[in-house]
């Protein structure tokens, strides 16, 4: 983002218009004279009046309600103002107008107004990561592990284990700076790794508990077995509605189908794919083999094959489909028929049981792949210090894990990542 952080930046912080209200922000050093501008006078800081706006010809643009908000303490760190509009769009669209007229102010970049607060302190990474989640969050368990990072979850996890590698640092500084004497020969003290080991072993368990990425994109199911078993019929049933074609025809299906939909409140993805059999032409053959690569990086498999045929029975519930036509067989999980709705519900309780399985608890801060690659850096560095004879290098592992912390929380080594981060925020953020 190559925006001039000098310029005083404003947008349309609320939704879509029109609408009851409509919340213009305004946030840089020249927010409380355009304020003063547009409303005759500056009022008290953080004490909502009404006042009438009116552009630079003296022609009244709305009747609102206007907040002053100086900096430091505010959500960017800048000096803020914002205008509580009616939200009627040519209401909006002039007050905009209006500001972009002032010297030195500029719309804002999307998640410009995010981006600030991150570079004036007001928030950390995990803390802006955990934010655009919260605007895309679609489902319960998805706002809830994004709140919690929006809310400083992660940051107080790295906090906690930052301040455990400074302790130690310390004490191995103090170490080598208290050993002049060629007599006395430093080495790495017992009870230090000791607890180097505890943090390793801390850190480990959040990077293996399950990632993020399956709240954000949910779990990945896939309706696998040979062709004409009703994997189509039990994806609609599933889904509530007619998401994939089911026919009588083998080989109906031939590519990947994928319906989104939430299990219990957790996200998931439902994907229908291409029944498998040894015969069929090319086309089919291409959809098998697609078949097959979905099979591979499923979280879940729903398997309406034979038993002995299942690819991977730990991953997998066996669903004996059909079982109005009198089907039979003892080795499914759950008989099911999506004429009668026989063991839907059943089936329903088994993939939420599944599903929260494979979910980051609701109680823990859920990392994704960025956070992971740091800690696990985080985590070897460690590890290697308490392999080390020679303090120095005690000390230097320990440094370089602190490093490698820092680049979770945004402290360091992170401008490569910035633009993508916030450019999935709204202008309005």
């Amino acid at each position: 983002m190559a925006a001039d952080t000098r310029d005083t930046i404003f947008a349309l912080s609320s939704g879509a218009l029109p609408a009851g209200i409509a919340v213009v922000r305004v946030s840089g050093t020249r927010a409380g004279e355009a304020l003063a501008a547009l409303a005759g006078r500056l009022p008290a800081p953080r004490r909502a009046v009404t006042a009438t706006l009116r552009d630079s010809g003296g022609d009244m643009l709305d009747r609102a309600l206007i907040l002053w908000l100086p900096g430091p303490a505010t959500a960017t760190g800048e000096d803020t103002a914002e205008l509580h509009l009616h939200g009627g769009r040519a209401v909006v669209a002039a007050v905009l107008a209006a500001l972009g007229r002032f010297g030195g102010l500029r719309m804002a970049e999307p998640g410009e107004f995010t981006r600030r607060a991150f570079s004036n302190g007001r928030l950390d990474l995990t803390q802006a990561e955990g934010l655009a989640d919260l605007l895309s969050a679609e489902t319960e368990a998805q706002r809830r592990q994004a709140l919690r990072l929006a809310e400083g979850g992660m940051g107080k996890l790295i906090g906690e284990w930052r301040t455990r590698v400074l302790g130690l640092s310390a004490r191995t500084e103090a170490a080598i700076e208290f050993s002049e004497d060629e007599e006395d020969v430093p080495s790495i003290a017992t009870a230090d790794v000791a607890d180097m080991q505890a943090l390793a072993k801390d850190i480990r368990a959040a990077i293996d508990r399950p990632p993020a990425e399956r709240l954000r994109d949910g779990v990945r199911i896939v309706v696998a077995g040979p062709t004409n078993a009703g994997k189509s019929s039990l994806i609609n049933s599933l889904a509530g509605r007619e998401a994939a074609i089911a026919s009588p025809v083998p080989g109906t299906t031939r590519d990947l189908i994928e319906v989104p939909l939430a299990i219990g409140g957790m996200p998931c993805l439902l994907i229908d794919s291409a029944g498998l059999r040894e015969s069929g032409g090319h086309v089919e053959r291409l959809g098998m083999a697609r078949a097959q690569a979905a099979i591979e990086s499923a979280d879940l498999i729903l398997w309406l094959g034979q038993p002995g045929e299942c690819p991977d029975r730990k991953r997998s519930i066996l669903v004996r489909t059909k079982a109005d036509l009198g089907r039979r067989g003892n080795e499914a999980d759950v008989a099911t028929s999506t004429v009668t709705g026989e063991g839907l519900g059943e089936l329903r309780a088994l993939l939420e049981e599944r599903v929260r399985s494979l979910l980051p608890p609701a109680e823990a801060v859920a990392l994704n792949e960025r956070h992971r690659k740091h800690a696990a850096e985080a985590e070897r560095e460690i590890s290697a210090a308490m392999t080390q004879v020679d303090l120095l290098l005690v000390a230097e592992h320990l440094r370089q894990a602190r490093v490698a912390l820092d680049r979770v929380s945004g402290r360091a080594g992170v401008e490569e990542m910035l633009d993508a981060l916030f450019g999935r925020f709204c202008i309005g953020k």
